[in-house]
């Protein structure tokens, strides 16, 4: 078995086939967490898993990006579902509420992402203020509920390091990882795992994959986003003209990658990280 830890088969961009796409995913052995980024997209997750009696999991959370939306400009895609509202403010009952299914792993992902932001240091200041304290609420639900953590963290580790230090967290994984060496030590020091997937066919994280123990990693996709290398051929087939669309099914990708890279078998990457998938989200 294999455990993709983090995709989004519940946005748009499988609206038109995310049960095919689901049960051909399965039928490979491999079980997903969907994971929300607000409360509409972690609400369609839990109900997108309630339709399955196992192998479908969702986290719920908001995501710092939307957090603190009123800050800055994006460029959003329309066809993306978790662009059209935001959320200003999170609403820890409603999503409290929505922890009450049993297919509720995770709250996540929340965090902090500073990659996007305003050009001004007094908005700069209020930016980062407001997606700290909008991560401290929902550290603070995930602790009531007895819940692990999937953060997000871009351009940002350092403060999400010092927060979690001095909260004392220790259960959870580091989403997308793309820090350094030093940072992915200091992060499996507190007791996180470390979420690889495709990007590393595009930044190079190699020293730290070959460094960091087996026993701290988990894979995931981030699908629709992030396709391995490998998979694009096979990604344009359920996507827009001129775009890619990452499935779960590709994170066979990663883990032969960090298999090459760590000179192991591929059955031992995906047993192992299969392994701590269940341990970390009790699964």
């Amino acid at each position: 078995m294999i455990i993709d830890t983090h995709s989004h088969v519940q946005f748009r961009a499988f609206d038109m086939d995310a049960d095919k796409i689901t049960k051909k995913t399965l039928a490979d052995n491999i079980w997903m967490i969907n994971v929300g980024t607000k409360f509409q997209t972690s609400q369609r997750g839990v109900e997108f898993a309630e339709k399955y009696p196992e192998g479908v999991f969702a986290a719920i959370g908001l995501h710092p990006m939307h957090a603190a939306a009123e800050f800055i400009k994006m460029k959003t895609d329309p066809d993306e579902e978790e662009n059209l509202a935001l959320e200003n403010e999170f609403d820890a009952q409603k999503y409290r509420a929505l922890a009450q299914s049993k297919k509720v792993v995770a709250i996540g992902e929340i965090g902090l992402d500073y990659y996007y932001k305003p050009k001004t240091t007094a908005k700069l200041a209020e930016f980062k203020e407001k997606q700290k304290r909008v991560f401290t609420q929902q550290l603070d639900l995930a602790k009531e509920l007895n819940l692990p953590v999937i953060l997000h963290c871009r351009m940002a580790h350092d403060d999400v390091i010092e927060i979690l230090k001095e909260r004392g967290e220790n259960r959870g994984v580091i989403h997308c990882f793309t820090g350094t060496l030093e940072q992915a030590q200091k992060y499996i020091a507190m007791g996180f795992y470390i979420g690889i997937n495709g990007i590393i066919f595009k930044f190079n994280i190699d020293d730290t994959i070959k460094a960091i123990p087996l026993g701290s990693i988990v894979v995931e996709t981030d699908c629709p986003y992030l396709t391995p290398l490998p998979a694009i051929a096979l990604a344009t087939a359920g996507a827009p003209e001129g775009k890619t669309r990452n499935e779960p099914i590709f994170i066979k990708h990663t883990i032969q990658k960090i298999a090459d890279l760590r000179s192991v078998a591929f059955d031992e990457v995906a047993e192992k990280t299969t392994e701590n998938a269940r341990k970390l989200f009790n699964i």
